[in-house]
């Protein structure tokens, strides 16, 4: 995992180089924000209206690159798609049975995604409840099975960055409130999160 953190935990303007692990699949017109932009799934004008929830084929946490779901997911929430990421995630949780270290490691995953989305709402409760969630998992994964790495990623490191993204969670909320509070209409863009990235590897 290269978790480079220069000015904290969360992205603003960060130059981060963000590489994508599924270049030939493009991202969605828009990110999915609760309240602020068309839901995906229910709203006739969403981006997935009328096509079927992801499936999954289970993931092989030493064989990660031949599990499309598992790169496009992290491709979504290097970029700023959080919702997105997480119905990725969510679909691999189930592809592993929702019990185990594979599934407890993806429950991390979805934790994070979910705590980007609380972020982009501006709801520092939900955000923090999140990423405490996150580093749990990935800290249970490690003890669990005596591994650092799980699916190419680092476990220690992943638990860290979602502690510090926890700390600054309140922050972070409050400034996205008035960054759509200064722009005066709905942001449908998808900005990164978080100043981190997740590149799995091997090792």
């Amino acid at each position: 995992m290269n978790a480079v953190d220069e000015d904290g935990p969360y992205a603003e303007d960060s130059t981060l180089e963000r590489p994508r692990l599924a270049p030939g699949t493009a991202f969605p017109p828009y990110a999915f924000v609760p309240g602020i932009t068309p839901h995906p799934r229910t709203d006739p004008r969403g981006h997935g209206f009328g096509r079927p929830e992801p499936e999954a084929a289970p993931l092989d946490p030493d064989a990660w690159e031949a599990n499309a779901t598992y790169r496009r997911g992290i491709d979504l929430l290097n970029h700023g798609y959080c919702w997105e990421a997480h119905e990725a995630f969510e679909a691999l949780w189930k592809a592993a049975g929702k019990r185990g270290p594979g599934a407890e490691f993806l429950k991390g995953l979805v934790k994070l995604a979910a705590a980007g989305v609380k972020v982009r709402e501006g709801r520092a409760e939900g955000a923090v409840r999140h990423l405490t969630a996150a580093a749990a998992h990935f800290q249970e994964v490690a003890e669990a099975t005596g591994r650092t790495r799980w699916a190419g990623l680092d476990l220690d490191a992943l638990a860290r960055h979602a502690g510090a993204a926890r700390d600054g969670a309140a922050a972070a909320a409050r400034a996205e409130s008035a960054r759509r509070a200064g722009a005066g209409s709905p942001d449908a863009s998808a900005r990164p999160v978080f100043d981190w990235v997740l590149v799995p590897g091997r090792g």
